[in-house]
């Protein structure tokens, strides 16, 4: 039976991620924090988080994960419905959104998605 890995930080999770999933999920974390550049880095489900205000609770944080062919990143759902038109090429939740491996990550986008957060949180 295999056990599931509970990492200890979050340079464990993105060092057991296969090559291209770690490049990506560093890429997505350069991301945040460029709209953040005071985002706190923490394990939150055993998946990268970022808390976007001091001890921000979940809700206040953005969560990313690497996958087989995707990485997924967790914005939250106001979020996903104010940039809906823009993720359309995207397979999308209703928190959540997937980026392919295989193709660039839409950095701008995703830097402006949190930016839209990080101001939704200081109202």
């Amino acid at each position: 039976m295999s056990r599931k890995v509970e990492f200890k930080s979050v340079d464990d999770y993105f060092d057991a991620q296969p090559e291209n999933a770690r490049k990506t999920l560093l890429e997505l974390k350069e991301c945040i924090l460029k709209a953040e550049p005071n985002a706190t880095e923490l394990l939150n489900y055993n998946i990268p988080a970022y808390a976007l205000v001091e001890n921000g609770k979940r809700d206040q944080q953005i969560m990313i994960a690497g996958y087989k062919k995707h990485v997924g990143l967790y914005p939250h759902p106001t979020t996903m419905v104010k940039f809906d038109s823009e993720l359309s090429e995207y397979k999308r939740a209703k928190g959540s959104v997937q980026f392919p491996l295989d193709k660039p990550l839409p950095k701008e986008l995703i830097v402006r998605m949190i930016k839209y957060r990080i101001e939704l949180l200081k109202k």
